[in-house]
């Protein structure tokens, strides 16, 4: 009889259950090792690894992928390296598992404090890239989670060759082999087990488009740790430094445009017109930047700028746009970021040591950034070695996603016979 991809996909959690009882236990020695093992099977499997994406990028052209897509499905010899490079960090970095703070009396007697400890069984959702395969086993490994990988259908063959490679460290460091499964079958109700199957998965975590994360935060039985959009902005303070505001705007905007931190609207205070958005919109043009503004930045700049419709303050381009609005005040820069802005990362340039303040306690996102690009809103840049994703959401998890995100607390208790009275 035919197994169905219902009866698969429990079958996997079931294993994936009774895996992360084991790697709940498991040692950091151990875990290390299974890491440094997979980084050599990665090293080892390079002629097979590159036959598997060929495939996938073939039957890619075959379904009319974008160049951006096939870019991102690629994987090269860099990639691989780059692969193998971000095993090895992960394994330098500490294990937050077992970690125990806030031991104290209370005064009863006992001693009550707090163990940091893994979710459990992590299911992750996520498109093109390969590489996320690879980033994903890792830190969930490393957090003592086991995770069930659900990769685009686009990289099907790529995923399951880096699937032997995680099987083969698991193996190594006499880990169970269901510790990191990759599913392997394309169907779409694949997704739809996966979201609901909370007596065997903890949390969710998609990476993807827009329509993805959607559809899995209306449709999952479990938690799910998510961001929606990267609707991020910068704001010129009155108080800003001229030459600071016009870098570290420029680089918000153009260091790279896909990323979700990258500023989608530039918030002007009306006194900084001529000496900041004047010269830093020659540099966007030189730079082929579009523009699109409110009434106000339209009469400041000329026409070249195009009218800004209402959806353009809610818009994330991830392409050479911009949107930009002139105000006359922080609070109203304050009320617009609230208003249209995703919570994710959010930033102000000034000189004033009491509006860096204001800011950063009135603007509800993940990230508030004061006096440097929104670029920075990443795990490794905020010193966490690396990240699963980044989340607005403000329950359990909220910013870069690293290690720590990827655990929770238990209290503790420490006592001599103590009973209540």
């Amino acid at each position: 009889m035919t197994e169905s991809v219902l009866e698969y996909m429990q079958r996997l959690g079931q294993a994936a259950r009774q895996a992360s009882r084991v790697l709940a236990r498991a040692s950091t020695a151990q875990k290390n090792q299974a890491l440094l093992a997979m980084a050599n099977a990665l090293d080892a499997s390079r002629v097979e690894l590159l036959a598997a994406n060929q495939l996938d990028l073939t039957a890619g052209r075959d379904n009319g992928l974008t160049e951006a897509m096939l870019d991102r499905l690629a994987l090269t010899p860099e990639r691989i390296d780059e692969m193998i490079t971000g095993l090895r960090q992960v394994a330098n970095l500490a294990d937050p598992v077992g970690e125990i703070r806030d031991m104290h009396y209370v005064p009863s007697g006992i001693q009550v404090g707090k163990m940091r400890v893994p979710l459990g069984v992590v299911g992750i959702i996520y498109e093109s890239r390969p590489n996320v395969t690879i980033e994903a086993a890792s830190l969930c490994l490393k957090s003592g989670n086991a995770t069930i990988l659900r990769g685009g259908s686009e990289a099907i063959h790529s995923n399951q060759a880096l699937a032997k490679c995680i099987v083969a460290g698991l193996e190594a460091a006499g880990l169970p082999n269901t510790s990191v499964q990759v599913v392997n079958t394309t169907d779409r109700e694949a997704v739809g087990a996966l979201i609901s199957m909370p007596e065997f998965v903890d949390v969710i975590v998609p990476r993807g488009g827009k329509g993805l994360i959607e559809r899995i935060s209306r449709d999952a039985k479990v938690p799910v740790i998510k961001h929606l959009d990267g609707v991020c902005h910068l704001y010129i303070d009155q108080a800003a430094n001229a030459q600071m505001a016009i870098r570290v705007a420029d680089n918000a905007k153009t260091q790279r445009y896909s990323p979700c931190n990258a500023m989608e609207t530039l918030l002007v205070h009306s006194n900084r017109i001529e000496d900041v958005l004047k010269p830093l919109a020659k540099i966007l043009q030189a730079k082929n930047v579009e523009l699109r503004g409110c009434m106000r930045t339209q009469a400041a700049l000329g026409n070249f700028v195009k009218l800004a419709s209402e959806e353009d303050w809610y818009a994330e381009y991830n392409a050479p746009v911009l949107a930009i609005k002139i105000l006359d005040s922080m609070e109203q820069a304050i009320e617009h970021i609230n208003q249209y802005g995703s919570h994710h990362t959010d930033g102000i340039i000034t000189e004033n040591y009491t509006d860096a303040r204001q800011f950063l306690t009135a603007v509800d996102s993940s990230s508030v950034i004061v006096n440097a690009s929104t670029r920075f809103a990443d795990g490794f840049e905020y010193g966490l070695g690396a990240e699963i994703g980044i989340s607005t959401d403000k329950l359990h998890a909220r910013g870069p996603v690293g290690l720590l995100g990827l655990t929770s607390e238990k209290y503790i208790v420490f006592g001599d016979g103590h009973i209540r009275g």
